[in-house]
């Protein structure tokens, strides 16, 4: 069975691409992200057809608005079953808290398990100044450990945050807290937009729970031997 510590993103803009790597990269990898690129071009049959192949899916849409358009929109996603969604922490106490209540409650209406609800910190593109950009006069670290705190006070899984911030988030929320984790490049692996990055070895050493990986297996030449490069290095530090 494959780690489903690793999420391979699906940021591709089409269907063919992703069929092709998804059958590339086989039993090797089993859960997949379906970010904003792929599910506005395709929309819910891109879900379907990773369902329908007993993948596990991760769908990143950032949910971020006022609380009960939130709510109503995780309840409109719960059709496609997806393991994974999340929010803004952005929104609030108040939105997250009528995010999660919304969708175990549409769960429990359906009589279907309810999906994993993790609420995105700040995003790894982001770094100091673009931060200061923004008017915050606290560091990125500060605000993403207040963002965690919050989120699991609000009902939430867990969250979404780069390795640089895991293992204070781990020592604060607890083991059971979920940490999805992107900005994970291989060593050798251009960075590319991402700012706050780590390895696979470091992330999980950090306190990840599952790590997030795109460009270095989608955009590699043999995505499948690249995804097993990744594995091997998360092995060694299990």
């Amino acid at each position: 069975m494959a780690d489903e510590r690793l999420i391979a993103a699906l940021d591709v803009p089409t269907r063919g691409q992703v069929e092709q790597l998804v059958v590339c990269l086989g039993d090797s990898v089993s859960y997949y992200k379906v970010g904003m690129e792929l599910f506005y071009a395709l929309g819910g049959d891109i879900v379907a057809w990773l369902k329908e192949r007993e993948k596990k899916v991760f769908l990143d849409l950032k949910l971020h608005d006022i609380p009960n358009t939130v709510g109503n929109g995780l309840c409109s996603l719960l059709r496609l079953r997806p393991d994974i969604l999340n929010v803004h922490t952005a929104g609030g106490l108040r939105m997250m808290q009528t995010a999660s209540e919304a969708l175990h409650h549409a769960a429990d209406q359906a009589g279907i398990p309810c999906p994993k609800l993790i609420g995105v910190t700040v995003l790894t593109s982001m770094d100091a100044e673009d931060w200061a950009g923004l008017g915050h006069t606290g560091t990125i670290a500060d605000a993403v450990l207040r963002r965690a705190k919050l989120a699991q006070e609000a009902g939430l899984d867990g969250v979404v945050a780069s390795p640089a911030e895991t293992a204070e988030i781990r020592r604060a929320c607890g083991e059971d807290f979920l940490i999805v984790t992107p900005g994970i490049r291989p060593a050798g692996v251009s960075h590319d937009d991402q700012r706050r990055v780590m390895t696979p070895a470091g992330a999980i050493r950090a306190g990840a729970s599952q790590i997030v990986v795109g460009r270095a297996i989608y955009a590699s030449e043999n995505p499948h031997a690249a995804a097993e490069g990744i594995l091997k290095e998360m092995e060694a530090v299990s």
